[in-house]
C-alpha cells in the first residue's frame, strides 16, 4: 500500500514574492495566477512567510501603512516536507490554523505549496480506484485473503465490506487497513467469520457475530 505524499498533492511553485514586493504587485500576482496566497521568500529562496488575500483586505480595510510583503505577511512560515504524509500535513494545518503550507526541500528552499484544496484530492478519487486498491493491495497482497470470499462495494468513497474471513480477529485488521486507503470516507462492516478467536472483552456490537 502506498499513500500519497505531500509531493504528490502539492502545487509546484509558480509564483513567490520577496519581502520588498509591494502591495499592488502582490495583488496583481494573485489575480494573474489565480491563487489566494503567495509565499514570501528570502534571498536564498527559503520561505519566511505567506501573504494571502485576507492579509491584503485587512490592510485595505484598516487603512494601515503596510505596503510591502514584509509588512503584510503572516510569519514565520509553517512549512512541510515533500515526503510528509497527507495526514501529517493536514494535522499541521489544523494545529497552526493555516490554510496552506509552503513545501521545502532538504535545504529549506521553496519547491511547492500545499493547500487544503489539494488535500481534498484524496477524497475525490474514483470509486473504482479505491475498490481496486482494497481488493488488490489490502486483501490480496497485504492480508493474503482470497478476494473471491469477500465483496467490496464503494460509493462516493463509502466502502461496504461483506463476505467471510477465517477468524474474528481478522475483522478489525481488515477494517483498519481499508479505512487507511486514500479516498475512503468510512467503512461499513458486514463481514462474517468462521472462527471466533477474540477474547470476550475485545468483542463489540459493531462486529457481526458468526451465524450458524
Amino acid at each position: 500500500m502506498r499513500h500519497r505524499s505531500v509531493s504528490d498533492l502539492m502545487t509546484p511553485t509558480a509564483v513567490s514574492v520577496q519581502r520588498g514586493t509591494t502591495f499592488k504587485e502582490i495583488a496583481r500576482l494573485l489575480d494573474e495566477f489565480g491563487v489566494t496566497a503567495v509565499p514570501v521568500v528570502d534571498e536564498n529562496g527559503c520561505p519566511v512567510g505567506v501573504v494571502s488575500e485576507t492579509d491584503l483586505l485587512h490592510r485595505r480595510d484598516s487603512g494601515g501603512g503596510a505596503n510591502s510583503a514584509a509588512d503584510l505577511m503572516s510569519h514565520p512560515a509553517i512549512t512541510a516536507a515533500p515526503e510528509w504524509s497527507a495526514v501529517r500535513a493536514a494535522r499541521t494545518m489544523e494545529n497552526y490554523k493555516v490554510k496552506r503550507l509552503p513545501v521545502v526541500d532538504a535545504g529549506g528552499h521553496l519547491i511547492g505549496v500545499l493547500s487544503r484544496s489539494d488535500l481534498l484530492q484524496l477524497f475525490l478519487r474514483r470509486d473504482r480506484a479505491i475498490q481496486e486498491e482494497i481488493l488488490e493491495d489490502v486483501l490480496t497482497h497485504t492480508l493474503r485473503l482470497s478476494p473471491s470470499s469477500l465483496t467490496v462495494e464503494v460509493a462516493d468513497g463509502f466502502v461496504t465490506l461483506s463476505g467471510t474471513v477465517s477468524r474474528h480477529s481478522l475483522v478489525p485488521v481488515v477494517l483498519r487497513l481499508c479505512r487507511s486507503v486514500d479516498g475512503v470516507v468510512d467503512v461499513t462492516n458486514r463481514l462474517d467469520y468462521e472462527q471466533d478467536d477474540l477474547p470476550a472483552d475485545e468483542r463489540t456490537d459493531t462486529r457481526r457475530q458468526k451465524t450458524t
